[in-house]
């Protein structure tokens, strides 16, 4: 793929943050952007690199009317040696695939994408944190452009990436979270479940301001054809350790195919840890915790890696996970992990490709 360039001019560049100032999570963002045109009977056109800046779309595009829109998230890491790499992002491109074809959109060459997004940050390599435990993100966006009203299949996409160097997704850090079951609402027992698009997290908002308000982090969301069945937590990947078993709800068509998710269980195997992919019920975990059989909680994410839940409030009572600590699991997974992302374990599952 023949990527054009156009690079920002002195006056178009942004002021990087000075080692140690704190970047926050998706607050600042880089010089480039790479795009690329799709319309029906001519494929993808226009592959290009340009300056960062707003985009012009007509008020009647479709994406705003009927939400066609995937997305993706991915990170750069700079290695000690200078070196980057970005972590398993053939998988992030094949789920932006699947997440496409549930929304009746175009998918990407997978390859294709890769190179774009190299290049991309090849030429913000000077953005890519070097400080520990900040990173840069990457954001693939695609929506639908085409000018209409009526419910339809546009004719026309824009795909674009973003990046921003990001911290901690929670200034908290890895401090244990609360999370609020909502028994009251739901997300909809099936459909674009498993798709990353904009309307399985603007559905989750009014939850999420709730659980904000009695004081909780995140949302747990139920199964929503029997409101019975555990399935995510907040936009992450949710895991109980049970006695010796490490168990996580199975992927059924309405959570997310979490590649930090499939990492984690892929780890604990490789650790020699028993792990399930089943159904868990609410009603399961409550018993395990009041019996002192559930040992720990925690949810995993590419923003968040892995997050530790002390607090689970359900039918109006808060119940303590692990003392309200982190879990010898969670941090153990955690700084694995993390060791292997910015190369300091060694990797053994030929996860990280080079990023430049």
């Amino acid at each position: 793929m023949k990527i054009e360039i156009t690079r920002a001019t002195s006056e178009q560049l942004k002021k990087k943050p000075a080692p140690g100032a704190g970047v926050g999570f998706g607050q600042i963002f880089t010089d480039h952007m790479f795009l690329m045109d799709y319309e029906e009977g001519k494929g993808w056109l226009n592959p290009r690199i340009q300056p960062y800046g707003p985009l012009s779309l007509d008020p009647a595009a479709l994406v705003f009317h009927y939400g066609q829109e995937v997305f993706e998230g991915l990170k750069a890491y700079r290695w000690q040696d200078g070196d980057i790499y970005l972590f398993r992002p053939r998988l992030n491109y094949e789920r932006l695939n699947r997440s496409a074809r549930t929304l009746c959109m175009p998918t990407v060459d997978v390859e294709d994408m890769l190179e774009a997004t190299r290049k991309l940050v090849w030429l913000e390599r000077d953005w890519v944190p070097s400080e520990p435990g900040l990173s840069l993100y990457l954001r693939p966006n695609m929506i639908a452009v085409e000018a209409a009203l009526g419910v339809r299949v546009s004719a026309k996409y824009l795909f674009y990436i973003i990046a921003t160097p990001v911290g901690a997704y929670d200034a908290r850090g890895f401090d244990p979270v609360g999370v609020y079951v909502a028994e009251e609402y739901t997300r909809g027992p099936a459909g674009q479940g498993e798709a990353k698009t904009r309307g399985n997290y603007a559905v989750g908002l009014l939850a999420h301001q709730e659980a904000h308000r009695l004081g909780f982090n995140q949302v747990l969301w139920l199964d929503g054809m029997e409101g019975r069945y555990v399935e995510e937590v907040g936009t992450s990947n949710i895991f109980f350790r049970l006695d010796d078993e490490l168990i996580t709800p199975s992927l059924t068509g309405t959570i997310l195919p979490g590649i930090t998710r499939d990492s984690v269980i892929h780890i604990a195997r490789h650790w020699g840890l028993k792990v399930a992919e089943r159904r868990i019920s609410i009603d399961e975990v409550i018993v395990a915790i009041e019996r002192g059989r559930l040992k720990e909680v925690f949810a995993t994410g590419t923003a968040t890696v892995i997050t530790p839940v002390g607090r689970l409030a359900y039918s109006g009572k808060t119940y303590v996970i692990n003392g309200g600590k982190t879990g010898s699991l969670a941090q153990e997974l955690h700084d694995y992990l993390v060791g292997i992302q910015y190369g300091i374990i060694r990797d053994p599952h030929g996860w990280m490709e080079r990023g430049v």
